[in-house]
């Protein structure tokens, strides 16, 4: 069953990296929960997709809008980001820093000691830590509505002010080989996390950490859409011996974790990992 819209917990929502995958879960649940939500993504195809179709009657109704923004490039970002809080009415509540280069391994096999993986390095620093950096970077100004807590004392309020998710990983905390720039990445985005967190708490602003484990997205794009793909038809027997919870996740898990740091007031700097327990099996 859906969650019942609560149009007066309504937030307004940034999500980047939102056509497809954990991030199109992400926006799909946020719409269904009562939110307004901008999706920011490089593939255009997708997105549209994602906007016009997959999300159509949130679209029709003024609930959602996109745009291409090229998370590598801090000039597009703030650009789009003066577009998106248009859209929003000039006040984010959220932003999810979900956009990046998922896939964890040196393109072709290769190992580091290839001197070709330096341009790849540089990729997933620029994506993966780089923007989330500039994305919120860009978003504060629109989000720092509740400065005067910090004069104030917010425990006079019974809000729950704005807040800032970086999606990271678990590989942040355990490689498996030939993944040095995606884990390096990941992980700096803890330090990037709880860096934002102490800055950013004079300004109300909350800052937290997903950290997903595997979680099968292959269903939540336009071609899962077309061919009827299902999350059940990706699990493997490996999924279920790896996993105490006898299953990869769903983008669902990512979501319900969003969603409750959205509404956590009490919360802040903290890495949320969801692996189905994956982590603690390995280390035994």
């Amino acid at each position: 069953m859906a969650p019942v819209a609560n149009t007066s917990d309504s937030k307004n929502i940034v999500v980047s990296g939102g056509a497809r995958g954990i991030g199109r879960a992400l926006c799909h649940y946020f719409l269904q929960a009562g939110h307004k939500v901008f999706i920011f993504d490089i593939d255009e195809d997708e997105l549209k997709h994602t906007t016009t179709v997959h999300l159509e009657q949130y679209h029709k109704d003024g609930k959602v809008n996109s745009a291409i923004c090229d998370l590598r490039d801090v000039n597009d970002i703030r650009s789009k980001v003066k577009d998106a809080a248009k859209f929003l009415d000039n006040r984010i509540d959220v932003l999810v820093n979900n956009g990046g280069i998922a896939s964890p391994y040196w393109k072709e096999g290769v190992t580091m000691e290839d001197p070709a993986t330096f341009e790849q390095w540089q990729a997933y620093i620029d994506t993966n830590l780089t923007a989330p950096f500039a994305m919120s970077q860009a978003c504060i100004p629109f989000m720092k509505s509740n400065e005067a807590d910090n004069v104030n004392g917010a425990h006079k309020g019974d809000g729950v002010g704005p807040t800032i998710i970086h999606i990271g990983s678990f590989r942040a905390h355990q490689s498996d080989p030939n993944q040095e720039g995606y884990a390096s990445s990941k992980a700096g985005q803890l330090g990037l996390m709880h860096s934002m967190a102490i800055s950013l708490g004079h300004l109300g602003i909350r800052v937290n950490l997903i950290a997903p484990g595997r979680i099968k997205v292959a269903h939540e794009s336009k071609e899962g859409d077309e061919n009827g793909g299902s999350f059940e038809e990706q699990v493997s027997e490996k999924d279920v011996d790896d996993h105490p919870t006898n299953r990869a996740g769903r983008p669902k898990d990512i979501a319900d974790a969003a969603l409750y740091l959205i509404n956590a007031g009490f919360v802040t700097g903290q890495d949320i990992t969801v692996d189905g327990g994956a982590l603690r099996k390995k280390a035994s």
